[in-house]
């Protein structure tokens, strides 16, 4: 999973990246579908596991263009897991009241607590790219707040917190035919908006834009991982596997009964 990591301080070219690559999985799409049950299983009980010790907490980022996979990612990779210990923050354009604080204020309102795992549908990370390619605010202040992310993302893992960061890689190509799937689709008309089509005019300045965030925010706490997400199966592979090496690595345990349970009888 290593190559689809972004090193600190690399410089990132998307273009050099292929959303249809499998890494060293050559196995298809059954294979991977099979392996993906079965890490399902894993990630449920390291799930539970979490919740159970109380001492860990798990942030994972999902950053992408329009129709991406954001929520197809959610559905399947989480779709095991406990709700009780899980949740799902959505960032939507800021309501006046977050435009009144700093762009970080609504964003860590939502970061989890111990035992807690969340999922960011979209993050922090629009504050330097919808807001840069529509030119909304000077690049004087998005430019900054690189460096603001990085701190507020190193002070979340000096306190426990586990960052992992994913970007969902489509090409343009990918992106017209699920927009299209969309269209096709009346039970799916509420996910698409005209507005997509706009965005997708600008998907040069998007890369430029994700290439920035990629290369100056990728670190050893809060590193990205670039995800080839052209194949669904395979984008759910990766992100379930990172997910569960990285639970893994904690060395969780079960807390220890605060009761002696010994001799004790159900009748």
């Amino acid at each position: 999973m290593k190559k689809f990591l972004v090193k600190p301080e690399s410089k990132v070219k998307l273009s050099k990246w292929d959303p249809n690559d499998t890494g060293d999985f050559k196995d298809g799409k059954e294979a991977g579908l099979a392996r993906l049950e079965k890490l399902n299983g894993k990630l449920e009980t390291l799930q539970e596991l979490l919740f159970a010790e109380h001492k860990h907490k798990l942030l994972i980022v999902l950053q992408a263009m329009d129709a991406g996979g954001k929520d197809g990612t959610i559905r399947r990779v989480f779709n095991s897991v406990n709700p009780a210990g899980v949740r799902v923050a959505s960032f939507k354009a800021p309501t006046p009241e977050e435009l009144d604080h700093d762009f970080l204020w609504r964003i860590h309102k939502e970061v989890p607590a111990n035992g807690e795992m969340v999922i960011f549908n979209r993050s922090h990370y629009e504050d330097v790219l919808v807001v840069r390619v529509h030119n909304y605010i000077q690049p004087e202040v998005w430019g900054k707040r690189f460096e603001q992310i990085n701190e507020f993302e190193r002070t979340l893992a000096e306190n426990g917190t586990t960052i992992l960061k994913f970007y969902l890689h489509i090409d343009l190509d990918e992106q017209k035919e699920r927009l299209q799937a969309r269209l096709d689709d009346t039970s799916k008309h509420w996910k698409f908006r005209i507005g997509d089509l706009d965005e997708r005019k600008l998907w040069p300045d998007y890369m430029q834009a994700f290439e920035d965030v990629l290369s100056k925010t990728s670190t050893d706490y809060a590193p990205w991982y670039i995800v080839p997400a052209n194949r669904k199966w395979f984008r759910d592979l990766l992100i379930s596997t990172v997910l569960v090496d990285t639970l893994e690595g904690l060395k969780m345990k079960y807390p220890e009964s605060e009761e002696n349970l010994d001799g004790v009888v159900i009748e």
